[in-house]
């Protein structure tokens, strides 16, 4: 069964006559006759009674009348929706982070939120090895990671600027310190996060190529709880200062370089071309260009390499 068919039978039925369906629809009678008779064919019941004068529906007829109004309201719905998603009405922006890379993310989000009310903006955590992965395949619209992705259809544009730090708690030793030396946070109790990330692996592979102590002896499975944990004076924690910007704006938690770990990194939106992205991703990927050349003093994106 074809829509435009099943549009025709209804006005037929609607107007109770093949001549005024015809006018109604700026169509020709016999045009109109054989939709309804091509109709028939692909049913093989009969579903106006023809020998009245008037077009009567059959009990076929009925009963695919209603069907015909339901599939008919259905498609306009279809189109209404797909032309919502153009015209920015609705939509959904899909985002593939580790748990740091959220608070880079939050000053986007809410320029973006000020002109797109309607797109809901889905933000997922996702290991940051996968997400290049993940972006490319279409998964994910965009992913934030703190390093250039290793494949060369994704593009990136930057997002913020971070910087691994110590954090303690205020009154702590340490806290009041401009900077501090490696061995000197190894000797603290360090609180680590309990999934592998690349910062982790970084730093731990620099203790290791220094042959230096690094006293991990809590684990916790998110930033809050190691944050709080640092509040609570269990010991000092490597994360980026990014995560802790109101703990440490409020005097809770203090912020130390730590020399030889400390280093300014780069974190990146990487996304798709805008071609194979929908239009509420394209009109994130239009609000990151602006935010990120008011950051950085640059609009376009940057290929892989």
């Amino acid at each position: 069964m074809e829509l435009s068919e099943l549009k025709v039978f209804a006005a037929v039925a609607a107007e109770r006559s093949f001549s005024r369906a015809a006018l109604r629809l700026g169509r020709t009678q016999p045009a109109v006759s054989q939709a309804v008779r091509r109709l028939e064919q692909d049913l093989s019941e009969r579903l106006f009674d023809r020998t009245t004068k008037e077009a009567r529906l059959t009990p076929a007829g009925e009963l695919l009348l209603g069907y015909a109004g339901r599939l008919e309201r259905l498609a306009e719905e279809a189109e209404s929706s797909v032309r919502e998603l153009r015209d920015l009405m609705r939509g959904r922006v899909l985002i593939g982070t580790n748990e740091g890379g959220v608070h880079a993310l939050l000053p986007l989000i809410a320029r973006f939120r000020k002109r797109h009310l309607h797109i809901v903006v889905d933000v997922r955590r996702v290991h940051s090895r996968q997400i290049p992965a993940e972006v490319s395949e279409g998964s994910l619209d965009f992913g934030a990671l703190s390093y250039k992705p290793g494949k060369s259809d994704l593009a990136w544009l930057p997002l913020a600027d971070d910087e691994l730090v110590m954090l303690a708690a205020s009154g702590h030793p340490l806290a009041s310190r401009r900077r501090v030396t490696m061995a000197e946070v190894g000797r603290q109790v360090v609180i680590a996060h309990n999934e592998p990330s690349p910062a982790r692996e970084r730093v731990l592979r620099l203790y290791e190529e220094r042959h230096l102590l690094l006293n991990m002896m809590i684990s916790l499975p998110s930033l809050d709880a190691i944050k709080r944990a640092v509040e609570m004076k269990l010991g000092v924690a490597l994360l980026p200062k990014r995560c802790a910007v109101t703990e440490i704006s409020q005097g809770r938690l203090a912020a130390v370089p730590v020399s030889g770990v400390s280093m300014r990194r780069n974190i990146r939106l990487v996304h798709r071309s805008a071609a194979t992205l929908s239009p509420a991703a394209r009109a994130f990927l239009e609000v990151a260009a602006e935010h990120g050349a008011e950051k950085n003093g640059r609009a376009t994106s940057k290929r892989s390499r």
